[in-house]
């Protein structure tokens, strides 16, 4: 993916906005680090606005979305930081390891600048179940293809810390899963925009119009009836903290 956010990210900003709820669950994780690191840092979501933090960002699409209030970004690569060993108390990576071209070198650099912490919003691979996969086949070969491993973290990064981040109803991020009870919203081309696994895949048009036409009939509604009333759904996505 390197830079495709260059092409993908023109209305990220406006579709991609940090939820409270998973903002505070980084925010812990955190913990007391007074500097911080984001890499992969896009617009700027859940950047701590209480630490000082640096981001590095590849695609200046994204650094210019960013807010005239947000954080310093650098342009660069997550395999290859311009720090200093150590230099700051914990390292951020939301939602964007699955874009870097090496995987591990990126997070071995992270470990290499940081003091204490890192902290890495993802998705686990090998989690299955999820109803838009059964419309979307292709979903799943392509979460193989571009996640790591969960058991790769603790290779690359020493000994970590694994937690299920389950995902508000309502949430205010538009990640790929986010919409797990609001199904409609995969048929919004805007919205499947700011995804960028909807992107990588093409045509989805087949899987699309029979999801419209379950929810049309109900079907759908009926074979997800055990979603309809939870808060929050674990959907796949996984807090990696080192410990």
């Amino acid at each position: 993916m390197r830079a495709t956010y260059d092409t993908i990210g023109v209305s990220y900003s406006d579709l991609r906005k940090p939820d409270p709820r998973i903002e505070r669950v980084i925010g812990r994780a955190l913990g007391p680090a007074t500097t911080v690191l984001n890499v992969g840092a896009g617009a700027g979501s859940y950047e701590p606005a209480d630490r000082r933090v640096t981001a590095i960002e590849p695609s200046a699409e994204m650094i210019r979305q960013r807010r005239a209030s947000a954080a310093p970004a650098v342009q660069g690569y997550a395999e290859d930081l311009p720090f200093d060993d150590k230099s700051f108390d914990a390292s951020m990576a939301i939602l964007t390891v699955h874009h870097w071209a090496d995987k591990e070198k990126g997070l071995k650099e992270m470990r290499r600048v940081t003091r204490g912490r890192v902290v890495v919003l993802t998705y686990d691979p090998s989690h299955r179940g999820f109803w838009l996969m059964d419309y979307i086949p292709d979903l799943v070969a392509l979460d193989e293809a571009q996640m790591p491993r969960i058991s790769d973290y603790e290779a690359w990064l020493g000994p970590v810390e694994i937690c299920a981040v389950p995902i508000p109803h309502d949430c205010a991020d538009g990640f790929l899963y986010a919409y797990w009870r609001r199904p409609a919203a995969y048929l919004d081309p805007r919205i499947r925009a700011a995804m960028s696994s909807f992107w990588t895949l093409g045509t989805v048009a087949e899987g699309l119009r029979k999801l419209a036409g379950d929810l049309d009939t109900g079907v759908w509604a009926q074979r997800n009836a055990d979603l309809l009333d939870l808060d929050a759904y674990d959907v796949g996505y996984r807090l990696v903290t080192t410990i």
